[in-house]
């Protein structure tokens, strides 16, 4: 019996190193421990010994049992080694290889235009201001003038989060206009600011989404006026159209953080169903403007006897329209790479007031 138990220990010891791959060592497995295996069978063979065979006969297969399945452990483990490595080299990429002739990647529309209007300002010596997409109360609202009572403080205009351990609601700003509050309450004048973002409304059509983009601009020291305002606001219409004039046309309006407020048109023409900026006999309206409110200066620490300023505002997605001939908002968010491929600008061709905003 010793015999037989050390000629087949070796024997399966033999195939269990000869085995290459985890499929044939399962088959190995069953056919050494499983019911009908051959060292199960020699187990079952313990039952027809004597008590002095088993004495001697029972520890040794127990052994061999158990031999023979920490060897099947161990090729089981350098087997699972080697299949991860050939599965790890089969799918390694190589990332020193040149990338392809023609980059598919392209910039959005919407930061092409902020691009743009950017390096309009800057060259105007404006600053770049930002601010939390997340506001409070007072800077989305009451620092800028609006009342309680006021619509765009309702719900159904407005997305509010849940009241804070104060019971107070955050919400999501409306519009930049809290970047200009957190700008007068930072810097001292002369403040010469514009402040790109994302703004959020309940609202959706064609022209309107409820996450969209808004540029607005600050301008307070100690002996500006509207003349300023207005020169400023032909100089970026000109150079964003890529236009050699333009003709604005200012409507009085009301916004609570402006007094006077005015919209701001633009001569136009609409033949051809399409719109051209700077030709025709239509118009076009295209931001809000206005001087900035006394209570606004005081909400920010600002004297209004000393400081005066105005401010402006437009949708960065409405000026993106205009200008590249798109004829419904809601595609811009739409993730659709035809759509990108075809609106969309290289990724690498910094806009430039001398060389050209939109090559």
């Amino acid at each position: 019996m010793q015999d037989e138990i050390t000629h087949l220990k070796a024997e399966l010891q033999t195939a269990i190193a000869a085995v290459e791959t985890l499929e044939a060592l399962e088959t190995l497995r069953v056919g050494a421990l499983g019911k009908k295996g051959r060292v199960s069978e020699l187990m079952r063979g313990l039952g027809r010994m004597s008590p002095e065979e088993r004495r001697t006969a029972g520890p040794a297969l127990n052994g061999l049992k158990e031999d023979v399945a920490e060897a099947i452990a161990a090729r089981r483990l350098t087997l699972e080694d080697a299949a991860l490595d050939k599965r790890l080299a089969d799918e390694a990429i190589d990332v020193s290889l040149p990338v392809r002739e023609r980059a598919e990647g392209s910039l959005h529309p919407i930061s092409q235009v902020m691009d743009e209007v950017a390096e309009i300002f800057a060259a105007l010596g404006f600053d770049i201001a930002e601010g939390p997409d997340l506001e409070t109360d007072f800077y989305n609202f009451t620092a800028l003038n609006i009342p309680e009572e006021h619509p765009a403080r309702q719900m159904h205009d407005t997305f509010y989060l849940h009241p804070d351990a104060d019971g107070h609601r955050k919400v999501l700003r409306t519009h930049t206009s809290p970047v200009q509050i957190r700008t007068m309450e930072r810097v001292q004048p002369p403040i010469r600011v514009i402040a790109p973002g994302r703004t959020f409304r309940s609202d959706s059509d064609a022209t309107h989404t409820p996450m969209f983009h808004q540029v607005e601009g600050l301008a307070i020291d100690t002996d500006i006026h509207l003349g300023h305002l207005k020169g400023t606001l032909e100089a970026f219409l000109k150079a964003f159209f890529e236009i050699s004039s333009v003709t604005l046309r200012f409507r009085p309006s009301y916004f609570p953080f402006t007094e006077p407020s005015m919209e701001v048109d633009v001569q136009c023409s609409f033949e051809g169903g399409t719109v051209k900026i700077g030709d025709g006999n239509d118009w076009l309206e295209v931001l809000g403007s206005g001087v900035v409110n006394r209570k606004v200066l005081e909400a920010c620490g600002l004297d209004p006897d000393t400081y005066q300023g105005w401010a402006f505002g437009c949708g960065i997605d409405r000026l993106a329209m205009l200008k590249y001939g798109m004829n419904d908002l809601r595609a811009f968010f739409d993730a659709d790479l035809r759509w990108l491929k075809h609106y969309g600008f290289k990724a690498l061709a910094a806009p430039t007031w001398a060389a050209g905003l939109s090559d």
